[in-house]
């Protein structure tokens, strides 16, 4: 990714962010955070990965309701960078990211309990 899309895709995620935080007013909506954007080299596509707490059925609401609110989020993005002759298509991806390292963490930490448990025995012993 070049500078200038770099440049592009934070200011999106930076926008995107505060859009659907204080402006979106679908109920559907949870809480939603945009952890990052990728616009491909030609301007014309841009990824927006988001993370979503909540069950399988709240992430599924709230991706169908940012899928259903992409035109008002391209239109805001906009009128939010207007330096832009063009806003790109936005396609909005679920980031479990965070899912997987809460799963590692707990795993760890499940290892931990059974090591203080049943403690390693030493090769001397």
């Amino acid at each position: 990714m070049s500078k200038r899309t770099q440049q592009i895709a934070d200011e999106m995620q930076r926008v995107l962010g505060e859009i659907i935080q204080y402006e979106l007013k679908d109920p559907r909506v949870g809480f939603v955070t945009v952890t990052g954007v990728e616009v491909s080299a030609d301007l014309q596509h841009a990824s927006v990965h988001v993370s979503v707490m909540g069950d399988e059925q709240e992430r599924a609401d709230t991706m169908a309701a940012l899928q259903r609110a992409k035109g008002f989020l391209r239109r805001r993005v906009a009128e939010a960078m207007k330096h832009m002759r063009f806003v790109p298509e936005l396609h909005m991806k679920m980031d479990t990211s965070l899912d997987y390292s809460m799963h590692i963490d707990e795993v760890l930490r499940d290892i931990e309990h059974e090591r203080q448990i049943n403690p390693p025995k030493l090769p001397d012993e």
